[in-house]
């Protein structure tokens, strides 16, 4: 499925391992690349890193100042390919601009990214259809929470309208409320902090009971790409991402694919998309919690699979014809955040986490999500950089540190 090397080049806008994955699934495809963004990251690490051409590369933040660099940066032609919410909704206006003719995305209208990102329109938008969902209460006021039927639900908390901006600064998800007046207290602390903030019912059931339908959805509405999985560990617990999550076929997942055909095509949506459903232990049913509207952070998995939506992206976003993947793509396959999944299988007891040879098993046979054989400096990054951060919870910092050392060493 790979493209002539002397072609139009790729810009990946975005951080970390979601950056990481985007650029191995383009070098994948044979797509020459850059990279925007903040020096030092993780990306920077890959052997196939290249900053954006011109006297300063580009960090990859957005907003005016980012059409100045587009702008004068010496590229006849590039594609835009984001690895975050914000970027995602920042490019949805860059084909009706000046730049759209030299910069391409493949990228749905600024109002279905706004619906699907903003996550109390969204659940506004899903009581329109039939697709499940978890009740969800917008709180704007102390009325609002007085609405809140508290006592018919299950396990109640609280998440942001906008999860990026939430999690970067919080370091979580969600908080949980166990009763009404938890829901006032964290809704004052938080609304005095700017966020816009919701609540909602948990779908009970296991981290194994959360699934994901992947793919892309390209100019003429085809779905030329789709990719289902399973997470079987996570970490942090409850509102984390997955540690270790396996490929499933798309037959068994067909009542969320069928709602997901469905949710694009009213909204028309064209690019990347990522969406989460959680199988309610009540009633068995698929409830949607949320859609990525750009990379996720396994999207490189998909393309070792046999799914590669950033080379779709590159294709549309050209015109070019799409290519469309079959969907027998390897099934069975791992994919192990390593080091937080070691984490995980560490805190949970036997009969959670399951027979240990087993979970070696998996992490034998698993892709790593940054570490590779043939670009092995992001992995040994994250390994030295856990490796430091538990040896210094051990010993302490300096200048204890080293006598710490020297009498553990002599022990």
């Amino acid at each position: 499925m790979g493209v002539d090397h002397h072609t139009v080049p790729a810009i990946v806008l975005g951080r970390g391992p979601t950056a990481l994955g985007i650029l191995r699934c383009l070098q994948l495809a044979g797509i020459p690349a850059y990279v925007a963004c903040p020096p030092g990251d993780h990306v920077t690490r890959s052997r196939w890193f290249r900053p954006t051409p011109g006297p300063t590369p580009w960090d990859g933040a957005i907003g005016p100042h980012a059409y100045d660099i587009l702008r004068n940066m010496p590229l006849a032609e590039a594609v835009l390919i984001p690895g975050a919410d914000d970027v995602a909704l920042w490019l949805a206006d860059l084909p009706h601009s000046e730049l759209g003719g030299r910069f391409k995305v493949s990228t749905s209208s600024r109002l279905s990214q706004e619906i699907l990102q903003d996550k109390s329109r969204f659940a506004a938008f899903l009581k329109s259809t039939d697709i499940p969902h978890p009740p969800t209460f917008r709180i704007d006021s102390i009325a609002d929470i007085d609405a809140i039927p508290f006592d018919t639900l299950d396990r109640v908390f609280i998440k942001p309208v906008n999860s990026q901006k939430f999690s970067d600064v919080t370091g979580v998800k969600g908080i949980w409320v166990k009763r009404k007046e938890d829901i006032y207290e964290a809704w004052h602390k938080l609304h005095e902090q700017g966020f816009m903030l919701m609540a909602q019912e948990y779908v009970p059931g296991s981290a194994a009971d959360h699934y994901f339908v992947d793919g892309f959805r390209d100019a003429s509405g085809r779905l030329t790409g789709l990719f289902t999985r399973q997470r079987i560990r996570i970490s942090p617990p409850d509102f984390g991402n997955s540690s270790y999550c396996r490929s499933i076929p798309i037959e068994n997942l067909q009542a969320p694919v069928d709602s997901m055909t469905t949710l694009l095509s009213r909204l028309d949506y064209r690019g990347i998309f990522s969406a989460e459903f959680k199988r309610d232990a009540r009633d068995g049913k698929f409830r949607i919690l949320e859609v990525n509207t750009r990379a996720w952070t396994y999207v490189e998995f998909a393309a070792r699979c046999g799914v590669n939506v950033c080379e779709m992206a590159y294709q549309d976003a050209l015109g070019l014809p799409v290519a469309v993947a079959s969907k027998k793509y390897v099934v069975d396959a791992g994919c192990v955040d390593l080091h937080r999944d070691i984490s995980t299988v560490w805190t949970q007891d036997a009969a959670t986490r399951g027979p240990l040879p087993r979970i070696l098993l998996q992490w034998v046979r698993a892709h790593f999500h940054s570490f590779r054989f043939d670009d092995p400096s992001p992995g040994l990054s994250v390994a030295r950089r856990v490796v430091a951060q538990r040896l210094k919870r051990y010993f302490g910092t300096w200048p204890i540190l080293s006598a710490r050392m020297h009498r553990f060493i002599a022990k």
